[in-house]
């Protein structure tokens, strides 16, 4: 085991990085990888074969929000607001704002689309600031009439997201508006796939995590147990924390589609699982002992992140470079629109 950030780092051709999704989501390709047997390989609609009756899926059903609005002063200055989050109170809606050199406390934000008004009230540092909405209604249309969807900063798009971006970069089961960036693992599934599996016998559990800016947070430290994790809420309703309970009785895979999903199950997990909504800040890293899942379906994640590192956390440091090594071989696709792991250590 080694902490050191430098060793969770590796070469990723930057042609391996997809810039637009598989044509169909199930046709992105699927490494399996079981204990130390050599990775298999696979077309994601193919995952069923490795998932027994019974298994629990834990799916993320957040939806993202177009959290990229743009405002603009009273002096007609465009101003990039980006809402990180929606679950607060309007009247205190922390946002990055872009220039923040061009904005002070007590400006008064119109967005042009929907005629919504926001008040800065606080400004921080590294470009945040919170505004103030007269309503959550008025912060709703402004989020819809004025927003784009935030795609990662390593998907290229001259004009901005387009009409196969917002159908794609959400899930076919995304519920609950709230996530600036999808919970990419949950991609691939098709509801046809879905009815196939739950005919199979495995179960489907869903809960809500919503992502947050956080998780493009690079690790800048050099040992990665001084890295800090944002806060980002969760909800696990009663009916999905029973039905957890049941599967962890009676000895029964859980799954998490996506490190999300992960984290959610992870640090909720206290003698079982237990209904609520909270937030959380936990960080999952080599030396971790996992309590509440068996598997983790998940895709290919950049070079020194947090989530190389919490995959690293599930199946080994080694074990994971060499699978992505593999991957790079075998011109697997990387990253939000790239393909999928099925990791059953």
């Amino acid at each position: 085991m080694t902490f050191d950030t430098h060793d969770y780092v590796f070469d990723l051709p930057v042609d391996r990085i997809a810039q637009h999704p598989a044509d169909r989501r199930d046709a992105s390709r699927l490494m399996v990888a079981l204990g130390d047997e050599p990775p298999k390989h696979h077309h994601f609609a193919e995952i069923g074969q490795y998932l027994r009756p019974g298994d629990v899926l834990v799916l993320n059903q957040t939806r993202v929000m177009k959290a990229r609005c743009f405002a603009v002063k009273e002096t007609g200055t465009r101003i990039e607001t980006f809402i990180l989050s929606i679950q607060v109170d309007p009247g205190r809606v922390p946002v990055l704002l872009r220039p923040a050199k061009r904005v002070k406390p007590d400006m008064i934000l119109t967005f042009p689309n929907s005629g919504v008004r926001a008040r800065l009230i606080e400004k921080g540092d590294q470009g945040r600031g919170i505004l103030a909405f007269d309503h959550f209604e008025a912060l709703q249309a402004a989020v819809e009439a004025d927003g784009e969807l935030p795609l990662p900063p390593y998907i290229k798009r001259e004009e901005g997201p387009g009409s196969q971006d917002s159908e794609r970069y959400q899930t076919v089961y995304a519920r609950d508006l709230g996530a600036v960036a999808a919970p990419t693992a949950g991609l691939h599934f098709t509801p046809e796939l879905l009815e196939d599996l739950q005919r199979q016998g495995v179960d489907l559990c869903y809960v809500t995590h919503h992502v947050g800016i956080g998780t493009f947070k690079p690790l800048t430290a050099s040992d990665i147990r001084e890295h800090q994790m944002d806060a980002e809420t969760y909800t696990i309703e009663p009916n999905a924390a029973d039905r957890l309970n049941l599967a962890r009785n009676e000895n029964r895979r859980i799954i998490a589609v996506g490190t999300t999903s992960t984290r959610c199950l992870e640090s909720n997990y206290r003698d079982g699982f237990h209904a609520g909504t909270a937030d959380t800040d936990h960080y999952i890293y080599p030396g971790y002992r996992f309590r509440a899942i068996d598997g983790l379906i998940t895709n290919f994640h950049l070079p020194g992140s947090s989530l190389i590192l919490l995959v690293s956390a599930l199946a080994g440091r080694e074990r994971i470079l060499a699978l992505y090594r593999e991957a790079i071989e075998h011109n697997y696709r990387f990253y939000s629109y790239g393909d999928a792991m099925l990791l059953l250590p």
